[in-house]
């Protein structure tokens, strides 16, 4: 969206082009516009007040009322569904016969109050420090080392290479 000031500024400044001899549809081109939209907006007494912002927009009719989204709220939160997330209560919601709302409106919902979070009794992911980084000034300081398969003459057989790495020459030491 434009707010009114820019596109009274883009009339005048595509105003003045026109004025010095330049394309109109150029200079369209050049703020980013069509050319059908500045005719319009030339047809409208200039820049006409972009009015989608205040423009009233009525609530969908399958809006979940205030006492639903609370019914919804109090079943997450009851003892029995504490833990479990949202893909869970409801079809154990529709095993016992109650239809509160959809999953992704419960996901919506928990979501609006802030409650989106793990549900579950496990704890959280751990975080480990990242490993530590080994700097070679030298050859010989510093060796890592790899075990790999290679696949043998023989289907399903495997060689194992067992090999040691100097880190600052990369050459195969052992």
């Amino acid at each position: 969206m434009i707010s009114t000031p820019d596109r009274q500024n883009a009339m005048a400044l595509i105003g003045q082009a026109v004025a010095a001899g330049a394309r109109r549809a150029q200079a369209c081109a050049e703020l980013g516009l069509d050319e059908r939209t500045c005719r319009r907006w030339r047809a409208r007494d200039s820049a006409p007040e972009d009015r989608r912002p205040t423009a009233p927009r009525p609530a969908p009719g399958n809006k979940l009322s205030e006492a639903e989204r609370r019914a919804v709220l109090d079943a997450c939160n009851s003892d029995a569904f504490k833990s479990l997330p949202p893909s869970q209560i409801v079809p154990r919601l529709a095993d016992q016969g109650r239809y509160l709302a959809s999953e992704a409106s419960f996901y919506r919902i928990l979501r609006a109050e802030d409650q989106q979070h793990h549900r579950g009794r496990a704890r959280p992911p751990a975080r480990r420090p990242p490993p530590t980084s080994h700097r070679a000034r030298g050859p010989c300081e510093v060796w890592n080392w790899d075990i790999t398969w290679m696949p043998g003459p023989i289907r399903g057989g495997f060689f194992y290479l067992y090999l040691i790495l100097d880190i600052y020459s990369r050459k195969i030491v052992g």
